[in-house]
């Protein structure tokens, strides 16, 4: 299993970060699907995630499903800001609301649930400290005038330690300021920049 971690360390980057939080440092190989019910997934590659011993021993077993569809979102195959969305007066992450349906993303609520996203204050903590410097980072660009997206989109990459660029630029986090600024005064950085980040 040592190698399995070596690994999985190696393909997160060397932030090491869990895969469920990304707040601690991933230190535990997690079964996404738990082995102790899903015996043939257990050494699945696609099974296997870095996570912390905090949110390890919060999922435990715990593998929420519908029938046939798994109410946990899975890091390593889906955008968790498709069921997830960050609260930035608390820096809590909460269910997301679909407005088509009309309700909270059911794989979203289970995910808070099962991982207590939005319990965990030290967790807030740390997303709130990374929203500001994302966001002393668009404004000292707004505040330079010319902005080379490429440079900006790297520095922002290099800021972002909990994962947030993916709801900045999403629906929701551009109607926060500065990314509206930026949004509307520089669309086209905005765009490559988007863009790049989803690289």
């Amino acid at each position: 299993m040592g190698k399995v971690l070596s690994t999985l360390h190696a393909m997160v980057g060397e932030r090491q970060r869990c895969m469920y939080c990304l707040d601690s440092h991933g230190s535990d190989i997690e079964h996404f699907r738990p082995k102790d019910v899903f015996h043939k997934h257990m050494y699945h590659w696609e099974n296997l995630l870095l996570c912390c011993t905090h949110c390890g021993r919060l999922k435990g077993n715990k593998f929420p499903m519908a029938g046939r569809r798994v109410l946990l979102v899975d890091p390593t195959k889906e955008n968790p800001w498709d069921s997830l969305d960050f609260d930035p007066s608390t820096g809590n992450i909460c269910a997301r609301f679909d407005v088509q349906l009309n309700n909270w993303s059911v794989k979203g609520e289970k995910t808070v649930e099962v991982l207590h996203l939005d319990k965990r204050e030290a967790l807030s903590k740390g997303y709130l400290q990374t929203l500001r410097r994302l966001s002393e980072t668009i404004r000292s660009a707004l505040a330079a005038g010319a902005i080379d997206s490429t440079n900006l989109a790297e520095k922002l990459k290099s800021e972002d330690d909990h994962g947030l660029l993916g709801w900045c630029f999403s629906d929701r986090g551009k109607t926060l300021e500065p990314f509206s600024e930026l949004q509307a005064q520089h669309p086209g950085v905005w765009t490559l920049c988007a863009r790049a980040l989803k690289a």
